[in-house]
């Protein structure tokens, strides 16, 4: 039986990156589907997949309490309208505003913690704020998805709604569209690639400064940096480039083509993320990686395996890890990245994420 649904997120990229098969599949088994979030450059690919768009505008890092207001106000008007069967949220928002709104309809709500986000790690009067009002929205929660252990142990620890939470392998992957691609020669470069928005907690400082002792000391090695660059970072970004010690691609609309070339994805994140679908789809695609040995990331490493765990924000440490990979033959390179394809299609197929909504609908029909 047909489902109406309605779906809240705070962007439209992640929307459409990493649930666009989910939303297919809704489609294709009849479900109507509303989509709630800021316009941007994906909405007309979510519209003409057959969504329906409610343009929903916030900041999504401010706590202005007018504008907060403001969007709990805005969901309770969209659910009132169109009457969903159920809602999925997700990220901090849309999740807490979102379930606020549902149940004051009597509306089943599902929400996907990708993250619990800097404001909510740092212990403090904000991070008791929040939690308050998760307790509050989430009362009478239908499900509450987590990405890793340490998200769902946090609400545990604070009694969130204990008795509704389940565990998702992050968004998953997409593993025909991120097949295992050919491993590059090295005879002439080893190239590294740093994908990801630039900003301080993902990370690009160590990057950087690890690129610079890195391309000196070893000639044939060469670091590109993919992503949207946070105002603060555009004169060292240009500086680094102009000195030939890293290329900056900006914004990559298909991070396959940049894969294709790289040797080794590098993600010395220390953000509270959910699980990093960067770290995802490299592995999916045969590279190697080196990443953060904290919750979001090392659920995707078994170091020495697949690629190297480093400690957050230790330059010495990354560097240490990419002179190790560097030293590594070919053929230990490539076999890295195969078993990291392999750790992903075992653990992280994205089928497994959209089967696990599915079931969320069948639990409403039941």
């Amino acid at each position: 039986m047909s489902k109406r649904i309605l779906i809240l997120a705070n962007h439209d990229v992640g929307l459409y990156n990493f649930r666009k098969e989910l939303l297919e599949r809704l489609l294709v088994e009849g479900h109507e589907v509303f989509v709630s979030c800021p316009q941007g450059d994906n909405i007309e690919k979510i519209i003409n997949m057959g969504c329906n768009y409610i343009e929903t505008e916030f900041n999504r890092h401010g706590m202005n309490p007018l504008n907060e207001v403001k969007l709990l106000n805005h969901y309770k008007e969209i659910m009132r309208e169109i009457n969903p069967d159920i809602v999925f949220g997700y990220t901090i928002k849309p999740n807490i505003y979102g379930s606020l709104a549902a149940k004051k309809y009597d509306i089943p709500f599902v929400a996907n913690i990708t993250g619990l986000g800097t404001a909510v790690e740092a212990p403090g009067f904000l991070q008791k704020v929040i939690i308050r009002m998760y307790k509050n929205a989430f009362s009478d929660i239908q499900t509450v998805f987590f990405q890793n252990k340490e998200n769902r142990q946090f609400f545990i620890d604070n009694n969130i709604a204990v008795d509704k939470h389940k565990m998702l392998p992050g968004s998953g992957v997409n593993l025909e569209h991120f097949y295992l691609q050919e491993y590059p020669s090295t005879d002439n470069f080893i190239e590294f690639v740093f994908i990801s928005r630039i900003m301080k907690e993902k990370g690009i400082d160590q990057y950087l400064e690890a690129a610079e002792y890195i391309t000196q000391k070893y000639p044939n090695t060469k670091f590109h940096i993919c992503g949207f660059c946070e105002d603060e970072y555009e004169e060292t970004l240009e500086d680094y480039q102009n000195r030939g010690i890293i290329e900056y691609h900006g914004m990559v609309s298909d991070v396959r083509e940049i894969l294709k070339i790289t040797h080794c994805t590098v993600h010395p994140t220390y953000y509270p993320e959910g699980l990093s679908n960067v770290l995802l789809e490299s592995a999916a695609s045969g590279r190697p990686i080196i990443s953060t040995n904290r919750s979001g990331t090392r659920e995707t490493i078994d170091d020495g395996v697949n690629g190297f765990l480093i400690e957050e924000k230790k330059t010495e440490d990354l560097i240490e890890k990419i002179e190790k990979f560097i030293k590594l033959t070919f053929k230990d390179k490539q076999k890295m990245g195969k078993h990291g394809r392999k750790k992903v299609e075992v653990h992280f197929d994205r089928n497994y994420i959209i089967n696990a909504y599915l079931r969320e609908l069948d639990d409403i029909a039941n």
